[in-house]
């Protein structure tokens, strides 16, 4: 469905292009790990290609670019599987660490959330065999280079995406495979989270195992990027579990429980008089409708609040009504995650439930919605 309105985008993100649909954004943080992967390719570049002098650093920056189109093939597959389960996704995001697509929803069986993690790695992998294949008839100098950074790169990418801990992809493939054995995407998301845990504290104490491991002992930069890291996995897999214990209170919101009664008034009847017919029939909410009885308009409780007393025998009830446009109109059965979504595509302080026949159920209210919330906590 095409948007009504340009999407807005955060500060310091440029849009370089779209796929499928999905805005594709480069943060400002790209530009410095790019001058880092030059200064770091630097001296491979050298000895591929001795004799380029300052060239050498474009020649790495040419690689991050390289490098990074492999990142958004990625990211790529996670929004086009994804948009196969029928989720949008508002945009694709490279930056220091990698890239983030952005879908909106949460997957509604294992299965989908299965191939909608795995995809991403599964292609980092395929990336990185097919380089490998073309290693043997790239001819030496800058292309092979060029062609065995992309091979190691993305099969250390697609191996490490699969560890089994949030926010990684593999996280998410661990969420899929404790949902379907239990039944509960919170207990996956929970069992996922502690995993990204357990895999950030592995980062965090990495370079003291360096040496023995590898037979290289760590500098400084060793040190910072395992801080980093641990710390986009550790805030990362915190910020999924405390998602998933507010989702799991989400189930309790169901729409047609929360529903106040509504009277149905003429639009041109006296405020006053229409409040009092609502408080005679112990009503909550007030919908003006037409000469054949049809819902056009909800009046809007804190509208009638602000207008004084006094005034209501001469104020007509339409003129503290709001028109039922696309979106306040909504289903009496959504419940749960489909309601909070429903809501948050229309923000409105009340909203007509209906049946499927069109008949009017009642009204619910977004103070009434945030109170259920609340009150599921306890």
């Amino acid at each position: 469905m095409p948007d009504s309105a340009p999407r807005t985008r955060p500060p310091g993100m440029l849009k370089v292009g779209t796929i499928a649909g999905s805005d594709v954004l480069v943060s400002s943080s790209w530009f410095l790990v790019a001058g880092l992967i030059a200064i770091i390719v630097a001296p491979v570049v050298d000895q591929a290609q001795p004799g380029l002098g300052a060239w050498k650093y474009v020649a790495g920056v040419a690689f991050a670019v390289i490098l990074y189109l492999s990142v958004l093939l990625h990211e790529a597959s996670h929004a086009i599987a994804a948009r196969h389960f029928g989720f949008p996704v508002s945009s694709i995001t490279l930056h220091f660490l990698g890239g983030m697509t952005a879908i909106e929803g949460e997957a509604r069986k294992p299965r989908q959330e299965f191939f909608i993690a795995v995809v991403g790695p599964l292609t980092s992998i395929a990336v990185g065999a097919i380089a490998l294949g073309l290693r043997p008839l790239t001819p030496e100098g800058l292309l092979l280079m060029a062609v065995e950074g992309l091979a190691g790169a993305n099969l250390l990418v697609g191996v490490l995406n699969l560890v089994p801990g949030l926010p990684l992809d593999g996280g998410r493939v661990l969420k899929s495979l404790v949902w379907r054995l239990t039944g509960s995407p919170h207990r996956g998301t929970i069992v996922a989270g502690w995993g990204g845990r357990l895999t950030a504290a592995a980062v965090l104490f990495w370079p003291a195992f360096q040496e023995p491991v590898l037979g290289t002992e760590p500098d400084i930069l060793d040190f910072v990027l395992a801080f980093v890291i641990a710390a986009f996995l550790w805030s990362g897999s915190t910020a999924a579990m405390a998602s998933a214990r507010l989702r799991s209170r989400l189930p309790h919101l169901v729409a047609r429980q929360l529903a106040r009664r509504t009277l149905a008034v003429p639009s041109d009847l006296p405020l006053a008089e229409a409040v009092r017919r609502a408080h005679d029939a112990q009503a909550g909410s007030i919908v003006t409708v037409t000469a054949s009885g049809l819902p056009e308009g909800i009046v809007s409780e804190a509208a009638v609040q602000a207008t004084p007393e006094e005034r209501r025998p001469w104020v007509a009830v339409s003129t503290v009504s709001r028109s039922l446009e696309d979106g306040l109109r909504l289903p009496a059965d959504l419940a749960g995650e489909e309601l909070v979504m429903a809501i948050s595509r229309t923000p409105a302080a009340e909203y007509l439930l209906v049946e499927p026949d069109g008949s009017v159920v009642g009204v619910l209210t977004t103070a009434d919605v945030d109170r259920a919330f609340r009150e599921s906590g306890h």
